[in-house]
């Protein structure tokens, strides 16, 4: 071993004119993997950058001439280039507990959702053409008639979310007017959107009624003016108030809303289309019964429990869609063809409800029996435990999986999975740390949560399908 202990002047020149060539190091058997992988540019780039931070090693009395070697500066060329053109966006298993998870996505969409997109990707469509007149269309149309078709409402314009769904709305209906909505139902969630942010950036005023527990019809009635522009409600996303409590109904604010000439509009976050306690999951209001009981408006994202892309869903009377649609802003928050695509497909699902806890991803999910996810843990546990070595134990365990994204907060699903634990108990906070980081050093990132002095990996999200190369992964050499 060569290495460079000092930086005496003589010894340092003599290395640096070690420095081999880089057109003969490029045309080296050793070099021709690399460029066939990575093209002779960024190759080459890639190797004068190696060979100059060799050189200030060197200057710094810590290189070695055996780094020089053409196998040596291949291998350091190709790790370089592998690890600078992998995508920033890369799948990971969700072994978090969270079906929902904001930061990972939210919901996964089905096989028929896919194929749609990858057709649109690679085909041109009638977004915005009329295939039946020959003139051109509105892009709404392509899922209107299903979404009215699923929810009983009289229209319906779609948006890239549904903080832009609630920001149009007010923009279109509410400006320089106000806007009546319970105290306690001022919510903020995730990326700190916040209902009074929204409603002052859309130039409405907001106009608080009742308290953060209680509120009554008579508070809404008494704050009605001659600037009012609408009643709302919101959601609760992410938190519960119980105890001593009180909620106007959407009916009886609906009822007084007509009686006052004004319209309600609804923000429901979640906004799914289905009873989901047919499944034995825990009930919310769905959209249909949201219009149904008298909202004028609805607003809902299109990636929570409905199952499909981001997307925020505007649903309602056809007059107030109508005045919502011509508002400039409409045109900046519309989403493309790919959207629509998804949409479609997933909406279509909704016709045959028999088989849409198999078809739709989401719903699978949060209905995956707890046994299921017993056996896979049973399976899994042996790779896992080789993997992370004697110093800790693997268990197959119950847990408790949560929906995600603001969807019934309070409620969570029986589930199995994993934990992980040192063997002597000590302080395991920071060598749980370190599997975790492990885990996301891998090639396909493994994400889960530490609580209660474990590692805990939730099996809710890992399908049977992706089974076999979890395991793979676990057993590959590092």
């Amino acid at each position: 071993m060569s290495d460079v202990t000092g930086n005496d002047g003589g010894e340092l020149r003599a290395l640096m004119a070690r420095v081999p060539s880089v057109e003969r190091v490029l045309a080296s058997a050793e070099f021709e993997p690399v460029i066939a992988a990575y093209g002779r540019t960024q190759t080459l780039d890639t190797l004068r950058a190696t060979l100059d931070a060799w050189r200030a090693d060197a200057q710094a009395g810590r290189a070695s001439v055996e780094a020089l070697s053409d196998a040596r500066l291949a291998q350091s060329v190709g790790a370089g280039l592998a690890k600078r053109t992998r995508s920033k966006v890369r799948s990971v298993f969700n072994l978090t507990g969270t079906v929902l998870h904001t930061n990972l996505g939210r919901a996964l969409l089905p096989d028929e959702a896919v194929s749609a997109v990858a057709e649109m990707l690679t085909r041109p469509a009638n977004l915005e053409f009329d295939l039946d007149t020959g003139a051109r269309g509105d892009r709404d149309d392509l899922v209107n008639g299903l979404i009215c078709e699923l929810t009983g409402a009289q229209a319906a314009t779609i948006v890239n979310n549904n903080a832009a769904a609630v920001l149009l709305t007010l923009s279109a209906l509410a400006s320089r007017k106000e806007v009546i909505v319970s105290r306690g139902e001022l919510v903020e969630i995730g990326g700190a959107f916040r209902i009074p942010d929204i409603m002052s950036r859309a130039g409405a005023k907001l106009r608080e009624v009742g308290t953060t527990n209680r509120t009554h019809l008579k508070d809404y009635d008494e704050a009605i003016g001659p600037k009012t522009a609408l009643l709302m409600k919101v959601h609760c996303s992410n938190y519960a108030v119980s105890g001593f409590t009180k909620e106007v109904t959407l009916a009886e604010l609906a009822l007084l809303a007509r009686t006052r000439g004004l319209p309600v509009a609804v923000d429901l976050g979640s906004g799914t289309l289905v009873d989901l306690a047919q499944w034995g999951l825990p009930r919310e209001a769905t959209v249909r019964e949201t219009v149904a009981a008298g909202a004028d408006l609805v607003t809902f994202s299109g990636d929570k429990l409905l199952g499909g892309p981001q997307a925020g869903l505007i649903v309602g009377r056809k007059d107030l869609i109508a005045k919502i649609k011509k508002h400039p802003l409409k045109r900046a928050l519309r989403v493309g063809k790919l959207t629509l695509a998804a949409l479609e497909a997933v909406l279509r699902l909704y016709r045959t409800p028999e088989t849409l806890a198999d078809r739709l991803t989401t719903l699978r999910l949060l209905t995956r029996p707890a046994d299921a996810m017993r056996v896979a843990a049973e399976r899994i546990e042996p790779a896992l435990q080789r993997m992370i070595g004697d110093k800790f134990t693997v268990s197959a365990e119950p847990m408790f999986s949560q929906i995600g994204s603001g969807a019934l907060p309070v409620d969570v699903l029986p589930s199995y999975g994993l934990a992980v634990r040192l063997s002597s108990v000590k302080r395991a906070g920071g060598d749980l740390n370190r599997i975790e980081k492990r885990l996301r050093d891998l090639p396909r990132p493994v994400l889960g949560r530490i609580a209660d002095n474990a590692l805990r990996l939730d099996l809710r999200c890992l399908e049977e399908a992706d089974e076999a190369a979890f395991i793979a992964q676990l057993d590959a050499p590092e």
